[in-house]
């Protein structure tokens, strides 16, 4: 089964062609990925707008690139898969068109793929995980505790009620004049300051559910930033390593939580599976260790250009959609929101609009 996958949700303009063979493993063939950094980096975040003419721009050179890489043609597809969200709806729009046309030019089916179940099945493809396994899901827009029972079987655990961890992150990096993004120079801050310095809170810890809370946290960080204005570069190196320890500290907390949850509700999870941008964070990598030795199960984080947005997830969770006989039809939508869970309701406080839809 070969598959191509179009990603277009955010600031990265990807394609990818995947093969899911007999015994179910998977092979990337091609992987290509067009990040959009340096067009908004002066705007210090992702401009919609931009964000989707560039997708229009590039989509097809990158499609086309993926199906050289792959060295396959359109005739032996088996499906064509886009996310279709959630994500900034005007890139999902071009995404998704781009496959129906591919889709019903070359007579194939369309596979409309939730991006977050993308990033879920993420580890089946590098390491044939089984079911059922907990995945920890942290970038700019999503922050999330799932349980991945089975291919469209989700139960999500926690989420953030504000901010997602990635926004955090980049938010403190912009108060602070660090450049775009944030979350590396955050990172890299921190690894020259003080841990100690500044007493920040440490957002939900010890609370039964395992939700997560960033916005008064990095308030913390601005008011603190604001008292010492004009800033020393220790400063700065100070509030970060600060702000990084407490993010750490409530992210084991809230995984912990989680993991304890998905014991009572599922049984022993295979492993615990890290995704998104901030799983690329060393610091953090290191408390998701601690975390998953304590609850005795093991740690898998995918390849970073894996656990980052890229086609080859799309691809594949088309490529285990599709093994099932789940494809769509041409009217299938593209969403700005979109739960993994379809059961899940917004706890109290939520506010963001990728976190969880």
């Amino acid at each position: 089964m070969l598959v191509l996958g179009i990603e277009t949700t955010c600031d990265e303009t990807a394609a990818a062609v995947v093969e899911r063979q007999r015994d179910s493993s998977g092979r990337i063939l091609s992987n290509i990925v067009r990040s959009q950094t340096s067009e908004h980096a002066r705007f210090g975040g992702v401009v919609p707008e931009i964000a989707a003419r560039a997708h229009v721009d590039l989509l097809d050179g990158i499609v086309g690139q993926a199906m050289k890489d792959a060295n396959v043609g359109f005739a032996q597809l088996s499906a064509v898969a886009a996310a279709a969200g959630p994500g900034l709806i005007g890139g999902v729009i071009v995404g998704l068109t781009t496959a129906k046309a591919i889709a019903m030019v070359h007579d194939t089916p369309l596979i409309a793929v939730n991006h977050l179940e993308a990033h879920a099945l993420t580890p089946r493809l590098t390491c044939a995980l089984a079911f059922p396994y907990c995945l920890f899901l942290a970038s700019g827009g999503h922050t999330q505790i799932v349980a991945v029972v089975g291919v469209g079987k989700y139960v999500r655990l926690g989420t953030t009620v504000d901010d997602a961890m990635g926004e955090a992150f980049d938010k403190v990096a912009k108060m602070l004049s660090l450049p775009y993004p944030g979350g590396p120079e955050v990172e890299r801050a921190a690894g020259s300051g003080d841990a100690k310095r500044f007493a920040f809170p440490r957002p939900m810890l010890g609370r039964p559910d395992a939700n997560f809370s960033l916005s008064g946290l990095k308030t913390a960080v601005r008011n603190e930033a604001n008292r010492l204005t004009p800033l020393e570069p220790q400063d700065v190196s100070d509030l970060c390593a600060s702000f990084q320890a407490a993010v750490l500290e409530s992210t084991a907390d809230r995984l912990s939580v989680g993991l304890r949850l998905f014991h009572e509700q599922f049984g022993p999870p295979r492993a615990l599976v890290a995704a998104g941008g901030v799983a690329a964070n060393h610091a953090i990598r290191g408390a998701l260790q601690d975390v998953a030795s304590k609850a005795q199960t093991t740690l898998i984080i995918p390849p970073p250009a894996l656990c980052t947005d890229n086609g080859a997830m799309i691809a594949w969770a088309g490529a285990e959609r599709m093994a099932l006989g789940l494809t769509d039809t041409m009217d299938a939508p593209p969403r700005a929101r979109w739960l993994l869970d379809a059961n899940a309701t917004a706890p109290a406080g939520f506010a963001n609009t990728r976190a969880g839809f």
